[in-house]
């Protein structure tokens, strides 16, 4: 599958009765912008940290290094956003600086002399960077309330980001009127259209915390026997991910945040909590690669989700691991049958000589943004590449697919 050359270059924006998923590329973290048919909004994640300190590790900075990418991020939020500045919800996904911000990074209220406008006790990164810029009706995180699920978190650098989203969402709440609750796993009422409704919507919560609500209601717990076998002081954070599933119409996708980890069973063999998320999602017509392709996506969830594209949040040139590209592919498909790989920026060690190279559009060498609407009814999907190293919404590349599911 092929991108073609775009019709209109220029971004026409957000038509009500769509769904829309934008992954906005910063090139140091991860951050995903969605606007349901109502025009209900969501801004699950928003990255930033010294990605820029790992030398040739690291991806070009995009707009540029002059502004934060809390900031960046908002910027885009304010262009395409129908309601501006108002955002209903605010999810952080799991406790990293790459999809929440971190007091370890940009921490003081100045920056180049320049006087800001801080808010409260939050550091001026990621989420508490971008809600100087925007209004947040409710937040969400796999910590509210008590921040002990399943185990109380470590006083390291996870301490730190968790006191720094606690001090979001209280400043929100005096400025805004903001309310934090709970992510509630498997619910289906959590996230819904509530400026007018939505027909065929439905956004399931699929994992949180290590745990995963299968489709009979059943909860499956990944870490229960670990947990009472070892007693851990610390868990890794990227398992205990929030994801959920969108349905709209014929359309499924997941969304989420890193889900992966590997660990020894009781038994010694290796468990590999990615082998059960499939069991959960099922079939999607468009997926998030977990873990931005670092040694994620194994073939049991690669099985289960049978999507035609997969979107990779790219901010280090060690994303997109072979092993991950390579167990998306369908063995034996013809070319016209593999997925399209869409890293928002590709990694320079990539080249012609690996299997999923050809199925990556050219558009992504330099950077964009990735964009999914669905039209009423979700009979099919559209897919744009945004340039990503300005602001003119420029797109570069497109691709149309009637979904498969019935």
């Amino acid at each position: 599958m092929k991108l073609s050359s775009p019709s209109n270059p220029k971004w026409r924006g957000w038509r009500r009765g769509e769904l829309q998923i934008h992954f906005i590329h910063t090139g140091v973290g991860e951050s995903i912008f969605a606007i349901l048919p109502d025009s209900t909004s969501m801004l699950i994640d928003c990255g930033d940290q010294a990605a820029i300190t790992r030398g040739p590790h690291a991806v070009p900075v995009v707009p540029g290094p002059e502004r934060l990418a809390g900031e960046w991020v908002a910027r885009y939020v304010l262009r395409v956003n129908p309601n501006g500045a108002d955002v209903d919800w605010a999810i952080l996904t799991h406790f990293h600086g790459d999809h929440s911000g971190t007091p370890y990074w940009q921490k003081y209220r100045s920056v180049f002399g320049e006087s800001v406008k801080a808010i409260g006790d939050c550091a001026r990164s990621g989420f508490g960077l971008a809600a100087e810029y925007l209004h947040f009706r409710r937040g969400t995180d796999r910590g509210v309330p008590g921040y002990d699920d399943p185990i109380t978190p470590s006083k390291g650098e996870l301490g730190v980001v968790i006191q720094h989203i606690r001090a979001l969402w209280e400043d929100l709440r005096r400025r805004d009127g903001l309310v934090a609750e709970p992510f509630r796993l498997g619910a289906t009422d959590q996230f819904t259209a509530e400026h007018g409704g939505a027909e065929g919507l439905e956004i399931r919560n699929v994992c949180a915390n290590g745990r995963l609500a299968i489709p009979d209601g059943t909860i499956r717990d990944l870490y229960a026997e670990r947990i009472a076998r070892e007693h851990p002081s610390v868990l890794n954070e990227n398992a205990m991910s929030l994801g959920m599933v969108v349905r709209y119409g014929n359309f499924r996708m997941l969304l989420g945040g890193d889900f992966s980890d590997r660990f020894p069973g009781p038994d010694g063999r290796e468990v590999f909590v990615e082998d059960y998320l499939g069991e959960a999602v099922g079939r999607c017509d468009v997926a998030k690669i977990n873990h931005h392709g670092h040694h994620a996506m194994g073939s049991a969830l690669a099985a289960a989700l049978r999507s035609d594209a997969y979107v990779a949040c790219v901010w280090d040139n060690l994303h997109c691991t072979d092993d991950t590209m390579e167990s998306l592919l369908v063995p034996g498909a013809p070319d016209d049958e593999q997925p399209l790989f869409l890293p928002t920026v590709l990694p320079v060690r990539a080249d012609g000589e690996r299997p999923w190279w050809r199925f990556v559009p050219e558009q992504c060498r330099t950077g964009c943004h990735v964009v999914v609407t669905v039209p009423p009814g979700g009979e099919r999907y559209d897919i744009s590449l945004i340039d990503a190293r300005d602001e003119e919404m420029r797109v570069v590349g497109e691709f149309s697919k009637e979904t498969r599911r019935k």
